[in-house]
């Protein structure tokens, strides 16, 4: 299967002002200087900082695979003359077999932080529901209120607290944790 195949295997997804698509290896340039950035990489469990040489390549080859449980969209504001790339969603399946329960990340860049992007991101990405999620999950670090109101505003409930380690931080780090049942 080529990886144009693949990234055709994922459904583009209208929101207000950004579409929701498939990764692709275009995306290489703009991933690296948003992902590099100290501001995003602190805010996820698996975004080195400093960006090692190749790692958004083997993230897009890895987004791109037939089996891959990371299932990425680009959020891309071209429509809105916002970029071509202003973040990144992804449904990471929690088990094998049927997607039945997944967990939802996201970033946006930090130049457009608190504009409601990621909030237009994650309510389309639920609304469609492309996996068939019956449950979907999600965790903030604690102190991202921003982040833990985007989930609560879409419905999500607070579970708890927990636990990550960052891998930007090189630390485990308190989180909040967060359930949205589909079913």
């Amino acid at each position: 299967m080529t990886t144009e195949t693949l990234e055709l295997s994922l459904p583009t997804l209208a929101a207000a002002r950004i579409e929701l698509r498939p990764i692709r290896m275009s995306d290489k340039g703009l991933l690296e200087m948003y992902a590099g950035d100290k501001r995003v990489a602190d805010t996820t469990r698996s975004i080195p900082h400093p960006l090692p040489p190749g790692a958004t390549e083997a993230f897009i080859r890895r987004s791109m695979a037939a089996d891959r449980r990371e299932h990425v969209w680009i959020m891309d504001g071209t429509r809105a003359q916002l970029g071509e790339v202003v973040g990144c969603i992804s449904l990471t399946t929690m088990e094998d077999g049927p997607a039945s329960q997944v967990e939802i990340g996201y970033w946006v860049a930090p130049a457009l932080w608190n504009t409601g992007l990621a909030s237009e991101a994650v309510a389309t990405l639920l609304k469609s529901n492309p996996l068939g999620a019956k449950t979907v999950f999600a965790e903030v670090f604690q102190g991202n209120d921003v982040s833990a109101r985007v989930l609560t505003n879409v419905g999500f409930e607070y579970l708890g607290d927990a636990e990550a380690f960052s891998v930007a931080r090189n630390a485990k780090v308190a989180t909040w944790t967060y359930l949205l049942n589909c079913a």
